[in-house]
């Protein structure tokens, strides 16, 4: 049986909610998608989750919450994470950390999912190995799933690009996040997995990142800081919607999702 697995990449602020409860139920529909991960560790005006915007996005059809480094600067979501929301924080983070880097959902079907988050070393805050951290993953899971999503939320792209090779035949698909600008290398790898460096953000088009231009603009051209406000105006949906075996947890192919709204 093939699933079909919607990654949508990281939802900025107020518009990107906005874009994915416009569109997530209806493409889920259209597509006959069984389930849908999202990355939304910027959701709470640009910086962070709380569990309130965490159960809107689940009532907009998303399944599954991703994070990243921003994941703490809503202290409120640990109380969620500790009550067993299907949001994942970094799997290598050091022992002690709250929640789990490691989440497990079961589709309609009845067909159990892993997704894992790992934050990425090259360019950001020192943290534990990634690669040693979803190796040790891999082991606890010990075959209870053959479909594992991988997310690798990371500045660098060769960091993305050797993970997505260490997991190669290992798991279902390994997609990327962090940067808000979607990539076009999206294939499956010789052993299997599917792969995309970067899955690109889901929030105002005409910005910096999701910011607000002329506030990007002025710290760059001055040096001085400046307050980068989440950017109005028309939005955009970035993702992969990738099909995998659910018997050999191989994937079967991906296809980049990119839709507009004003």
């Amino acid at each position: 049986m093939l699933l079909k697995i919607l990654c949508i990449g990281d939802i900025v602020g107020s518009p990107g909610r906005k874009i994915v409860k416009k569109f997530v139920p209806a493409f889920r529909a259209e597509k006959s998608i069984d389930l849908v991960i999202a990355n939304a560790e910027n959701a709470a005006g640009g910086s962070g989750l709380t569990p309130d915007l965490a159960r809107s996005l689940f009532s907009a059809g998303v399944d599954v919450l991703t994070t990243g480094d921003h994941v703490w600067r809503k202290r409120e979501i640990i109380s969620a994470m500790e009550k067993g929301l299907p949001i994942v924080r970094p799997e290598n983070c050091p022992a002690g950390v709250p929640g789990k880097g490691v989440v497990l959902v079961t589709t309609d079907q009845g067909l159990e999912v892993a997704v894992i988050l790992l934050l990425g070393r090259v360019f950001l805050k020192p943290i534990d190995c990634p690669f040693k951290a979803v190796d040790r993953a891999l082991d606890r899971l010990g075959g209870r799933t053959r479909v594992i999503i991988v997310d690798m939320h990371a500045e660098a792209t060769s960091e993305k690009i050797a993970m997505g090779y260490h997991l190669d035949s290992r798991v279902s698909a390994m997609v990327g996040t962090h940067t808000h600008v979607a990539t076009a290398d999206e294939r499956v790898l010789e052993g299997g997995s599917a792969y995309i460096t970067d899955l690109g953000m889901t929030g105002p088009s005409n910005s910096v990142l999701g910011r607000k231009i002329e506030k990007v603009l002025y710290n760059f051209t001055t040096g001085l800081p400046a307050a980068f406000d989440v950017a109005s105006g028309p939005t955009m949906l970035n993702g992969a919607l990738i099909e995998v075996d659910s018997e050999t947890g191989q994937a079967a192919g991906i296809e980049r999702v990119h839709f507009e709204a004003s």
